[in-house]
């Protein structure tokens, strides 16, 4: 029996993980299908290239695909997978993986990893991931098209050694583990950043004087492994931690300018900066197996930081003020901070007008936010929006930046209890820290004259529902 589960993708990425489990889906942040195999013998295949370490065996179940010839010749992001090649790329892949978890390469591995490549049809090809008990061990099957977008294949890879890594003490007949998407994509960007050029090994795709071809970017090492993920997050805001754990399809998808794969590598990045990190990131992959979600093994391997969801929410907030603070970027224009303010200072609601009425989209102002969400999701909307407003306000304009501060002070002292997320100026007013909590009251009226101030330079009002609409926070 099969069943499948919507999961996380990149341009659509879904992953298939099969497991002899009645149909138990296993999130890996991509599309998920269960299936029952038995036997090493079904993982084998004719003329198989090995890694150097014996863990990864490739076949060709085809003699390769001819439609995107052209693509993988031109398009840096589009990679050419040849048995020979990707058993050389995926063992390094796996180096540099293990690296990052503080794992020495030389350290021991379990299960086998069978890549299987066929003609590839699409360049948004299905990748599948079946993973099948084998005496003591877990196996791995993962079948590849030949061509295919480079985050793509950084995905499969980053995803087949995390379950490996997971299921080493997974009895045969217990519960697979299920990979948090952030992790499998954060450690994918990070490997891609580190060591792109050696895990990313593209057969040629044209010929140069009758000779086979390829392009080859090189980078220079000693660089930012963060660089791409600044520029990103200069332009777009970092995904907030719930976010990154239930990703949108239009984000696992790309469509949001690549705020969710950068968000996901800094997030990866600045757990692994903690004390003990990568200790602890490994301590979570080995007790996945044995929890019912992800986040109750990641709650208990960084217990000493982190004692419930929103102490993760409130450091994560810290870490990308501080991130962004370090390269803000060039000022915005005025008329691009006049927009970029104003989209910050509403909130984007659904709300009926009946209790049997459709629900019907609409932004309300921060002050109907303070008045009319409940207590849980006025916390959440309003650090989210202390947090972006940290983010860009270096990057206004006059006065524009002055404004962000203003309204960021305002919930800085409503909130309370906390050291507010400031961006890093010496002009900076507003950097304190709030040794109590402003009443709604107050803090309505300090909002109040800011709009004041906002339509004298020109602002559009935020629209208002009324007080008795029920409210709900997308």
């Amino acid at each position: 029996m099969t069943t499948r589960t919507r999961g996380t993708g990149e341009t659509p990425v879904p992953l298939n993980v099969s497991h002899l489990r009645h149909g138990y889906a296993v999130l890996l942040g991509l599309l998920v299908s269960l299936a029952g195999a038995h036997g090493q013998s079904a993982f084998s295949g004719q003329d198989a290239a090995h890694s150097f370490s014996g863990q990864f065996i490739v076949s060709s179940a085809g003699d390769g695909a001819l439609f995107f010839q052209d693509q993988a010749a031109t398009n840096r992001q589009i990679v050419r997978l040849e048995p020979a090649l990707l058993a050389v790329a995926a063992e390094r892949f796996k180096i540099s993986l293990w690296r990052q978890l503080g794992l020495d390469s030389a350290a021991p591995w379990s299960g086998k990893i069978f890549l299987v490549l066929h003609p590839a049809r699409s360049l948004d090809e299905t990748v599948n991931i079946a993973s099948d008990p084998f005496l003591n061990r877990w196996n791995y099957r993962v079948e590849l098209p030949d061509v295919l977008a480079r985050p793509r294949y950084a995905r499969a890879l980053s995803a087949v050694l995390l379950l490996e890594i997971a299921n080493r003490t997974a009895a045969a007949n217990g519960r697979p583990a299920e990979i948090p998407a952030w992790l499998v994509d954060g450690l994918a960007q990070q490997v891609l950043a580190a060591d792109g050029e050696k895990v990313v090994l593209s057969a040629p795709a044209k010929k140069t004087a009758g000779q086979p071809a390829s392009r080859l970017d090189q980078t220079e090492r000693g660089f930012d492994p963060l660089a791409s993920a600044r520029r990103v997050l200069q332009n777009f805001p970092a995904l907030t931690f719930d976010q990154l754990s239930w990703p949108t399809d239009a984000q696992e998808a790309g469509a949001d300018g690549g705020a969710y794969f950068a968000s996901a590598q800094l997030f990866l990045h600045e757990l692994l900066a903690l004390k003990n990190g990568p200790a602890r990131l490994r301590a979570m992959l080995a007790a996945l197996p044995d929890h019912l979600n992800w986040q109750t093994a990641f709650l208990d391997a960084f217990r000493e930081d982190f004692q419930r969801p929103l102490d993760v929410e409130k450091w994560w907030a810290l870490r990308v003020v501080n991130f962004a603070a370090r390269d803000p970027g060039p000022r915005w224009t005025a008329a691009a901070s006049r927009a970029r303010l104003e989209a910050l200072l509403s909130v984007p609601v659904e709300f009926r007008s009946a209790s049997n009425a459709l629900p019907a989209h609409a932004e309300i102002s921060l002050q109907a936010a303070l008045q009319d969400l409940s207590a849980a999701q006025r916390e959440l909307v309003l650090r989210t929006k202390l947090r972006d407003l940290a983010l860009v306000e270096l990057r206004l304009a006059p006065p524009f930046g002055e404004l962000a501060g203003g309204y960021r002070a305002a919930l800085a002292d409503f909130l309370g209890g906390h050291k507010t997320p400031a961006p890093a100026s010496v002009t900076n007013k507003h950097r304190s820290t709030m040794k109590r909590h402003a009443s709604i009251a107050d803090t309505l009226k300090k909002l109040d004259a800011l709009d004041r101030r906002r339509r004298e330079a020109g602002f559009r009002p935020a629209i208002l529902l009324p007080v008795n609409s029920n409210l709900v926070v997308p």
